[in-house]
């Protein structure tokens, strides 16, 4: 993908962006390019024309999605009050992106781990990259500075918790059709109490 290899993308807009979503939800990995730009209300021709292709596109949601949760992140970040409190609004935003980003989360199995996980060579474990759990970590670490969570080791918590929340609130939403609500209030609460002081 050329994502991965730093090279540029021709332009893709917020509407092909939207369609490309919506796609992908109706069709998961069925989505290809028809379907995408079906969506669209425009034909393949005129995305093969513009230089489109689906890889392309699914490379400009990836880079969209991961600003998308750095910016929901960046209040528990940014906000005053115990970390315990912090990290909750933390789990409730990593809940929020995987909710707008879940048709492109289920129909790339294939990509998850260029996308999630740092290299590792051999048999190293693998750690879920930074850019997802640096956010947490730091809320650990404060949070065990300021008495209001009990972490042993805050980088493989915060590997431990991203996972856990993306990927079992995923689940809940699509495999057992629990409402947003429903599934991040879950998730967030189990969460929360695995890491309280």
């Amino acid at each position: 993908m050329r994502y991965w290899l730093g090279m540029s993308e021709p332009h893709v807009d917020e509407a092909l962006l939207d369609a490309a979503l919506r796609a992908l939800t109706k069709w998961g990995r069925g989505a290809n390019l028809d379907r995408i730009a079906q969506e669209a209300g425009i034909s393949r021709v005129t995305l093969y024309r513009r230089g489109i292709s689906r890889e392309a596109i699914i490379e400009v949601l990836v880079a969209k999605g991961l600003e998308e949760y750095r910016a929901a992140l960046w209040p528990a970040l940014t906000r005053r009050g115990p970390a315990c409190e912090r990290l909750e609004l933390a789990l409730r935003g990593i809940c929020g992106v995987a909710e707008n980003y879940i048709g492109l989360l289920e129909a790339l199995p294939e990509e998850r781990d260029r996308i999630f996980h740092a290299d590792a060579s051999g048999d190293e474990e693998l750690m879920t990259r930074d850019d997802f759990t640096e956010p947490l970590r730091k809320i650990l670490e404060e949070g065990v500075a300021d008495g209001s969570l009990s972490v042993d080791d805050p980088v493989e918590t915060s590997t431990v918790l991203f996972n856990q929340v993306c990927w079992t609130y995923i689940h809940l939403r699509r495999g057992h059709r629990w409402s947003p609500e429903h599934a991040r209030d879950s998730v967030v609460r189990l969460s929360i109490e695995g890491v309280g002081a």
